[in-house]
């Protein structure tokens, strides 16, 4: 057998108490669309003949559609609950009074914006004594029903003229408070006024300045371009990617480059240098900021000495790459000729039958021939850079030998004195010994040259 449910107590009060004692009430939007009702309502409001319309103006019956409107507006538009007092509605031939709570919902936010109206009914406070034949005329009760209405308009009314008056001092107060912002906000502008024209002033001397600089740096940047192409370098300026920032106009015999060519990579340039690793140096120079120097032949027979620096600016910073090309054709061309007549001396001396040893001026051996070589016992390679006097002469004739070779590269005579040599295996003998000495008019430096015979 089921278990029999016992109710809660709790709920059918609840129930009992909004069946018997509940308000009349209706929710509606703020069009005032009905969305739900509560109790008997058919006494103040009844449907409208024609096509089925839920918005209560429409249901509201005759005594109800004077003030409610004004009401139901005035609460919409100032989020207020408003109350109308002893309105008089009729109902099946007989009159209620009642009392009109409109109030708009803030809480819950599933009912935020809607509007809930609720008719309270109240005793008649209208006592009407009766005639001396015990009854009023219908007259009588149709003045004093009127009476009592204007007198409930007057009531409304002048709440109404209160609310008003209490609006119009709201809005003479904030009125006030504006017009005490636009005179702040005048007197800012005011000052705003007078710092623009400071700034202004100030902005036009900053003008000047930058004026004063950019013809400043007009002029050093001429100065630098002719600096450039006076010094005849040619000089090739690149950023971090290797493209081309600035060139002199001698970089244009190198490379084939015109203005046009600025911010171009210069690997894409036609050179006319054999340098096939320019670009990984340049690469390899911005990797270890260390400077790399070269000296590089073009294709037409010249040489270029080619300097790869980092580009550092004011404050210490990488910014590129410069590279320098200096022509040393010149320096090259002698360097040859130089080269050639070294070699052709070198053939000299191994072909003489004569023992030649060249000395500089501390008395290190520059050059031992091989007759030299022959002579005293000792390979070239063993002897150059040694001090001859203390490699050859013995100790016993240093001092005397040093003073001979010295008064002649003093006097920058020539002469022959004689002096006593060791040979191998601890020989001695008496040569003579024949000086020249020869002067290099570039650096004033001097060579000693000896040619020993023996006696």
């Amino acid at each position: 057998m089921p278990a029999k449910i016992i109710p809660n107590i709790q709920i059918l009060a609840d129930q009992l108490l909004l069946q018997k004692f509940s308000p009349i009430g209706v929710l509606v939007n703020e069009n005032g669309d009905v969305i739900y009702t509560s109790g008997r309502t058919g006494k103040y409001l009844e449907p409208s003949v024609g096509k089925a319309n839920l918005n209560i103006f429409a249901m509201l019956k005759d005594g109800l559609k004077k003030e409610f409107p004004g009401a139901f507006a005035k609460v919409i538009s100032n989020k207020k609950t408003f109350t109308l007092h002893n309105i008089i509605v009729s109902n099946n031939g007989s009159s209620q009074t009642i009392d009109i709570t409109i109030q708009p919902i803030e809480q819950p936010e599933l009912l935020k914006g809607k509007v809930l109206i609720i008719f309270t009914e109240v005793p008649d406070v209208t006592k009407i004594q009766p005639t001396k034949s015990g009854k009023k005329s219908q007259v009588q009760l149709g003045l004093e029903e009127e009476l009592l209405q204007l007198r409930k308009e007057m009531r409304n009314n002048l709440e109404e003229m209160q609310t008003s008056e209490e609006e119009l001092k709201s809005t003479n107060e904030e009125l006030q408070s504006t017009n005490e912002e636009l005179q702040s906000t005048n007197e800012e502008m005011t000052s705003s006024k007078e710092e623009m024209q400071s700034l202004n002033e100030e902005l036009q001397t900053v003008n000047a300045e930058l004026l004063a600089k950019v013809d400043d740096y007009s002029r050093v940047n001429n100065d630098m371009k002719n600096l450039l192409n006076s010094t005849d370098i040619a000089t090739l300026f690149l950023d971090k990617e290797l493209n081309i920032r600035r060139f002199t106009d001698q970089a244009t015999a190198i490379f084939k480059m015109i203005k046009s060519d600025i911010g171009r990579q210069f690997t894409d340039q036609v050179s006319d240098l054999i340098y096939p690793e320019l670009a990984d140096d340049a690469r390899e120079v911005l990797k270890t900021l260390v400077f790399i120097q070269k000296q590089i032949p073009a294709k037409d027979g010249r040489w270029f000495s080619i300097r790869i620096m980092p580009y550092r600016t004011f404050d210490d910073r990488i910014d590129g790459l410069v590279i320098t090309f200096i022509n040393i054709s010149d320096l090259k061309k002698l360097e040859l000729e130089l080269d050639e007549n070294s070699q052709m001396y070198r053939v000299f001396l191994d072909s003489s039958s004569d023992i030649h040893i060249s000395l500089s001026t501390e008395g290190e051996i520059k050059e031992f021939n091989p007759k030299a070589a022959l002579f005293f016992g000792r390979q070239r390679e063993d002897v150059i850079g040694k001090n001859y006097v203390r490699t050859f002469v013995p100790k016993p004739d240093w001092d005397k030998t040093e003073k001979e070779i010295n008064k002649l590269l003093k006097q920058c005579n020539s002469g022959t004195f004689k002096m006593q040599v060791r040979l191998s295996e601890n020989a001695l003998a008496v040569v003579t010994c024949s000086v020249q000495i020869l002067t290099n008019n570039l650096n004033d430096s001097k060579v000693i040259m000896m040619l020993i015979t023996k006696d």
